[in-house]
């Protein structure tokens, strides 16, 4: 889909064919739901995200493929205009946004420590090769960059098991086991809170359950991972 993407990150596609059908789903996933947390517009329905966000589900998880379901049709139940309003309520809101859709502000409420995880969230950008695109116009640390960066992490991690690249898939696991449960299992939840308790369209209420649920299982399945 070409809905805007703050990622310049290279992701070449060398040996699609080998990669589990599931772990291409997972890919997906993050980025479609990256997605939605930008304005919401035609293209979302134009571009059919929502029936690529079913179809990605479907090959993960039951419950999961259930709470794609109801987002799609919670989409189409609202109205552009509606969208508009509640993604301006919820996430730039003036003069007070509802539910920042910045991690540094649910880390913390002192600036000091809030530069402090804005800088070490950086750190793992760079480690994981992934970049800004100059043309981005928020801040690094907005749900849906991070989002994207976890497809980045998911994307690499799939090529090392593909590949047999032990190296590669050691360092990976260990970027995705700071990122997931070190940085974005910190805060997420208290954000998912407040779009769920501040939205008015239940779009965007089905949008936070969605997304708990889909890291909640990113999160399972990494720890078993550093647990083995």
């Amino acid at each position: 889909m070409s809905t805007t993407s703050a990622s310049t990150a290279s992701v070449p596609e060398v040996a699609r064919t080998a990669v589990p059908d599931q772990a291409v789903a997972r890919e997906d996933l993050c980025r479609f739901l990256a997605g939605c947390y930008y304005e919401p517009g035609a293209e979302f329905a134009e571009e059919r995200l929502f029936d690529s966000i079913l179809a990605a589900a479907q090959r993960i998880d039951p419950e999961l493929a259930e709470h794609a379901q109801r987002l799609g049709q919670a989409f189409a139940a609202a109205s552009l205009e509606d969208l508009l309003v509640d993604y301006t309520r919820l996430f730039l809101g003036a003069p007070q946004a509802l539910a920042k859709p910045y991690s540094s502000v649910w880390l913390t409420d002192e600036p000091e420590l809030m530069q402090d995880s804005a800088m070490a969230l950086l750190k793992l950008y760079e480690q994981g090769g992934f970049e800004i695109d100059p043309e981005f116009r928020d801040l690094p640390d907005h749900v849906a960059v991070e989002l994207e960066f976890l497809y980045l992490l998911t994307y690499q991690q799939n090529q090392a098991i593909a590949t047999g690249d032990a190296a590669a898939l050691q360092a990976v696991e260990v970027l995705r086991t700071a990122f997931l449960i070190g940085h974005l299992g910190r805060w997420l939840g208290p954000f998912i809170l407040a779009v769920h308790d501040h939205a008015q369209c239940e779009f965007y209420r089905e949008l936070a359950e969605f997304t708990e649920l889909f890291v909640r299982l990113e999160g399972q399945r990494q720890d078993s991972v550093t647990r083995h």
